[in-house]
């Protein structure tokens, strides 16, 4: 069977689009093809890993990417999927074929302020907010794609 192929896209590929690529590889098992960029490369958030171990989904290896670069290669996708605010998702470039654009408006936890602890729960809570958008998402594409066909 074909797997559906879903890009995730923020700013810096930090944390929300890492955590997303991660959170929808774990719940789908092989149904989907996963991947995460930014609008400019970054750093990947410590918050971020650390939150997705607490769940047992190691990212600490994971290396962030550049939405142009895949882009310029001519990737296509099923879905893109933004998951900043609504001006920066505005700046994602639109990927050629008949994908679906959609946006999924998180809290960036590189813009938390307080202590590492506070900061962590903060991270834990747009993690868990993350996860239950994937397993809605999942669920949905199952339901239209059993409509066409069986999944």
């Amino acid at each position: 069977m074909k797997k559906i192929k879903v890009l995730f896209v923020c700013i810096h590929n930090s944390a929300r689009s890492q955590m997303a690529e991660a959170l929808l590889q774990h719940h789908s098992k092989d149904a989907f093809f996963v991947e995460s960029a930014g609008l400019e490369q970054g750093k990947l958030n410590s918050l971020a890993v650390t939150a997705m171990l607490e769940i047992g989904i190691d990212i600490s290896k994971n290396l962030t990417n550049s939405v142009f670069d895949f882009l310029q290669e001519g990737r296509s996708y099923d879905f893109v999927i933004t998951v900043c605010d609504e001006s920066s998702s505005e700046q994602c470039p639109v990927f050629p074929g008949k994908g679906k654009r959609l946006h999924w408006n998180f809290q960036d936890p590189s813009s938390l302020n307080g202590s590492y602890n506070e900061n962590l729960r903060k991270t834990n809570i747009i993690r868990d907010e993350i996860e239950i958008k994937i397993l809605d998402f999942i669920e949905c594409v199952k339901t239209d794609f059993e409509a066409e066909k069986a999944f």
